[in-house]
């Protein structure tokens, strides 16, 4: 049997028989021709008929023929004389995929995913996706991180018993796992540099564009840091592979989008959390010092700053007060209030949360206790700190949440496979 030709090599093989494959995109029947455009994972073929042809559009077949050069063809190449097999049929796509732009609801795409995001324009987010995990990959590999994978049902929540999604595991009440941060904490003490791609869980009663019950977290943890800053510094690198990625593997994807890809400063600015919110008092018409948090108005004026004042889309804001932070982070030795974490600002959204953790076993037990919480309910994980383990600190990062900002989505959804919220569970 020939070997398989991909559409977007055609133009190499002008003059020679091919067998090319996919799926019936459009045809296209005139007087005395038929257009028959057929697409596959590089991009689309052209095959000319000169009799009739009985396919449906998402049709799979099989084509045998000649390439021929043509400028108007799709890449300048087109398969002539073919011999065409149906390798499946298929009903009716609900919305046209051969059309450029996508006019179908997003609850229409969504329920018809299989087939809906085989339109270019709804699989490019995922083409950036898939490129930004190697990029976060391969920088972490490249600074000395081994790739773990930890369980996704846990015997006690991660940060808050209120979010979590209970499981009947074997009569035992266990817990879908809201991050992997205790296990890859503990995992610092076996390999000192861990990272994990993998997803999480949150039963939060979010209902927006920017909220998802499951995604996929990209997760890093070191140790040996000197605080919160080597932490910064580690993500800065990771965000940058992840760019440079996107901007080698999936550039017709972003291009198809219209999307723009963002420098990363060599030196990422920072703001302190309570300067932030001096800023904010001063130049908007709310002041929100003495808050714990920053609001998503709040997030979008100082990302527009930060633009303004220093040219980047990006903005480290630090020092979010002990209060707002989960119970296993680093309080600043200097201002005890404040914590030695950090949220990365990208395009007006909070993109990352990370900081420093606590890493002496009698400091894990002091915070529980001044938290109320019994010691006890988190003793597989104190257990870790009886044991050595070095100052150290880490991040994740949302994937779904960054290729929605990377390519201006106006919704998190389209940039998840299936998306898992409030009110969807199929399919």
């Amino acid at each position: 049997m020939i070997s398989r030709t991909m559409a977007a090599d055609l133009p190499r093989h002008v003059g020679e028989h091919v067998r090319i494959a996919g799926w019936v995109h459009r045809l296209r029947v005139l007087k005395s021709v038929s257009f028959l455009v057929v697409r596959d994972r590089s991009g689309l073929a052209q095959v000319v008929l000169t009799g009739p042809l009985d396919v449906g559009e998402e049709t799979v077949v099989e084509v045998h023929g000649l390439v021929t050069a043509n400028d108007r063809a799709p890449g300048g190449a087109e398969v002539t004389g073919p011999r065409i097999t149906v390798l499946a049929t298929s009903t009716p796509p609900p919305f046209d995929l051969y059309r450029p732009t996508v006019t179908a609801t997003l609850p229409t795409i969504l329920d018809n995913a299989a087939v809906a995001l085989r339109h270019p324009r709804l699989r490019a987010p995922f083409e950036v996706s898939a490129a930004s995990v190697a990029g976060f990959r391969a920088a972490l590999r490249e600074r000395g991180s081994t790739e773990i994978h930890t369980p996704k049902i846990v015997g006690s929540a991660t940060e808050s018993g209120a979010s979590v999604f209970g499981v009947d595991y074997f009569g035992t009440p266990a817990f879908l796992a809201q991050s992997p941060q205790l296990f890859k904490q503990a995992m610092v003490g076996v390999f000192e540099r861990v990272h994990e791609v993998g997803p999480v869980f949150r039963a939060e009663p979010h209902d927006t564009t920017r909220h998802l019950a499951q995604y996929t977290s990209l997760d890093a943890e070191l140790g040996f840091v000197a605080d919160h800053r080597d932490v910064m510094a580690l993500l800065r690198a990771a965000v940058a592979g992840m760019v440079a990625a996107v901007a080698q593997d999936a550039p017709a994807a972003v291009a198809l989008l219209g999307a723009a890809l963002p420098d990363v400063p060599a030196q990422i600015p920072e703001i302190h959390f309570t300067d932030a919110q001096a800023l904010l008092a001063r130049h908007t018409d709310t002041d929100p010092r003495g808050e714990p948090d920053l609001a998503p108005a709040h997030e979008r004026w100082l990302s527009a700053w930060a633009e303004r004042e220093h040219g980047s889309e990006f903005l480290f804001v630090t020092g979010y007060p002990m209060v707002k932070r989960p119970f296993y982070t680093h309080p600043d030795p200097d201002r005890p209030e404040s914590s030695n974490s950090f949220d990365l600002l990208f395009r007006g959204l909070e993109l990352v949360t990370g900081g420093q953790r606590l890493h002496r076993h009698a400091d894990y037990v002091a915070a529980l206790e001044r938290r109320g919480e019994d010691p006890a309910a988190h003793q597989d994980h104190l257990d870790v700190f009886a044991r050595g383990m070095p100052p150290h600190g880490g991040f994740a990062i949302g994937l779904e949440r960054w290729t929605a900002r990377l390519l201006g989505l106006d919704n998190v959804r389209r940039a998840a496979l299936f998306p898992r919220d409030r009110h969807r569970l199929h399919p």
